[in-house]
């Protein structure tokens, strides 16, 4: 009788995998060179839109998620939850061109574990990507210094606020205070004095106002 003899099982692969995110395909060819002089890293996909991410994360289940904030006129912001429970073990590291700390307060609320700016990507993107996939978290020190600043109270009283953020850019995508209610998970009530909040500090009455506003704040495109 012959017996087949089987060697060892080939070793699993010890390399981060990371998904780019990003509707610049220049951009994430600048990500995945950088990302390719550490073999420590494995790029398993990119993708260019928000919905497109969602389904790539759920299929791949990447180590790190390098995540663009505004995709395809789209924010990402709002879907960061459900990405994560699509895949918990997955560390999203945010990286933008948004300076204002409320981007970045709401990113970190939402799951995200990393902030970075695309300015300073250059020489942080593989710092960062390596901090975050280890279990710790990553913010630009430029950046943690503006959200130090606003926590201290010395950014105005026109910042929005994390959550502002968010339900500035569900009210500009079209959504009722029902809805937006359903998807953060909080009361209409709240989604009402969100929005008053926002109205005051940005002057906004009409919708066109709203979405202006959004749109400047990269919320839409």
């Amino acid at each position: 009788m012959n017996v087949q003899r089987h060697g060892p099982a080939p070793p699993a692969d010890p390399r981060t995998t990371v998904v780019l995110a990003d509707d610049h395909l220049v951009v994430r060819a600048g990500m995945r060179l950088l990302l390719s002089q550490d073999k420590a890293f494995q790029v398993v996909a990119e993708t260019g839109t928000v919905p497109e991410t969602l389904r790539v994360v759920q299929d791949r289940r990447p180590s790190v998620l390098v995540l663009d904030l505004s995709m395809g006129g789209q924010s990402s912001l709002p879907v960061i939850p459900e990405m994560l429970a699509a895949s918990p073990e997955t560390r999203i590291l945010v990286l933008t061109m948004q300076e204002d700390p409320a981007f970045a307060r709401a990113a970190m609320r939402s799951g995200a574990t990393g902030y970075l700016l695309k300015e300073a990507a250059g020489e942080e993107l593989v710092a960062a990507t390596r901090q975050v996939s280890t279990g710790g978290t990553y913010v630009q020190p430029a950046m943690g210094a503006r959200l130090a600043t606003a926590d201290n109270g010395n950014d105005g009283g026109n910042v929005l606020t994390g959550r502002e953020v968010e339900v500035l850019s569900l009210l500009a995508a079209g959504h009722t205070n029902q809805e937006i209610a359903r998807r953060l998970y909080v009361s209409v009530r709240t989604v009402e004095t969100h929005r008053a909040r926002i109205r005051d500090k940005l002057g906004t009455e009409t919708r066109a106002e709203l979405i202006a506003a959004a749109r400047e704040r990269g919320l839409l495109t």
